[in-house]
């Protein structure tokens, strides 16, 4: 998943700590092995293969991932769409090479993209692309799925403090940190404009966390700078934020939404994080969000808009 996963426990609190976590870390490469459409003979680079001449069964965990998926897209108005890997490989950050698409190709790419046209059968777990050259990339929701897989296993084995952490983008916690004030992990959201800077820290309390920016993966063309985080119902990246992090109730829904929150941006994703607040009630342990767009035009700061976050769960700290 290009990134270095970690599981972090309190010193000498389970005797048997050490044994769960490379037990957490052996799962998650499994899960690689599974989802990875950079691995051929993945079960997801089966399904891209052979779902579009008919229905392929899946693994049950794997489909109720699909469902998930499919659900966020619908929630979103489709600005989240696993089917956008023609979109990804089009502009060149499939290999991470950055380039200007031309009209026609980015015309065909489109008409490749589209949950909608993924027709997935609960009764038998199946798959089947409604049309030729559709394929699925989990890139944007299976490292958070495989934290909260590493997770159930490491409470199936009777850890209960521990936060586990997916690259700088990705994060789930259980219990709490010893010796720390109220409960939880506190965690640092990295600044969007300052590499190596924290431009805050959150409170991270039986809650995932997913962060999605384009601080690492864009080119310029025409003085123009292109990120890698695409707009599935245009074709084109997505502007105006620079970067989004979630919290969430699992960490594949933190790091979907954070995807889905970037592409429509701070208003749309604030009255989305309401929507589901009023959905499943105010006591829920649900979405969370710092938004992060750009200065005011001759300003210096950034502008930090945030939703559900009690004032003792979050420290800014880029002044």
């Amino acid at each position: 998943m290009a990134c270095q996963f970690e599981v972090l426990l309190n010193a000498g609190q389970y005797a048997e700590g050490a044994n769960r976590a490379v037990a957490a870390l052996d799962l998650i490469d499994r899960l690689e092995d599974q989802l990875s459409v950079f691995r051929a003979q993945s079960e997801v680079s089966r399904l891209n293969r052979a779902a579009g001449q008919g229905e392929v069964e899946v693994e049950p965990r794997l489909f109720e991932l699909l469902q998930l998926a499919a659900e966020i897209h619908r929630r979103s108005g489709g600005a989240y769409d696993i089917t956008s890997g023609p979109l990804s490989k089009v502009w060149g950050f499939y290999r991470r090479a950055g380039q200007l698409p031309d009209e026609q190709a980015l015309a065909a790419a489109r008409s490749c993209v589209g949950s909608d046209r993924m027709t997935l059968d609960p009764q038998r777990r199946t798959v089947r692309f409604q049309t030729p050259g559709m394929e699925i990339n989990l890139g944007s929701i299976g490292k958070g799925y495989s934290l909260d897989r590493a997770a159930e296993l490491l409470e199936a084995g009777g850890v209960a403090d521990f936060m586990l952490h997916g690259g700088q983008s990705s994060l789930l916690a259980r219990g709490s940190r010893r010796m720390a004030a109220g409960g939880g992990w506190w965690v640092g959201v990295r600044h969007p404009l300052r590499p190596g800077a924290r431009l805050g820290e959150v409170r991270l309390k039986n809650r995932a966390l997913g962060t999605s920016g384009t601080g690492t993966q864009f080119f310029f063309h025409a003085g123009h700078r292109y990120g890698h985080i695409l707009d599935p119902r245009t074709g084109w990246p997505a502007e105006g934020t620079l970067s989004t992090t979630v919290l969430a109730r699992t960490a594949a829904e933190a790091d979907a939404l954070s995807t889905v929150f970037f592409v429509l941006g701070r208003d749309a994703a604030l009255e989305y994080c309401r929507r589901d607040g009023e959905a499943h009630g105010a006591a829920h342990g649900g979405l969370a969000a710092i938004i992060v767009s750009p200065p005011a035009r001759g300003g210096g700061t950034v502008d930090v808009a945030t939703f559900g976050l009690a004032d003792d769960d979050w420290r800014r700290l880029d002044g």
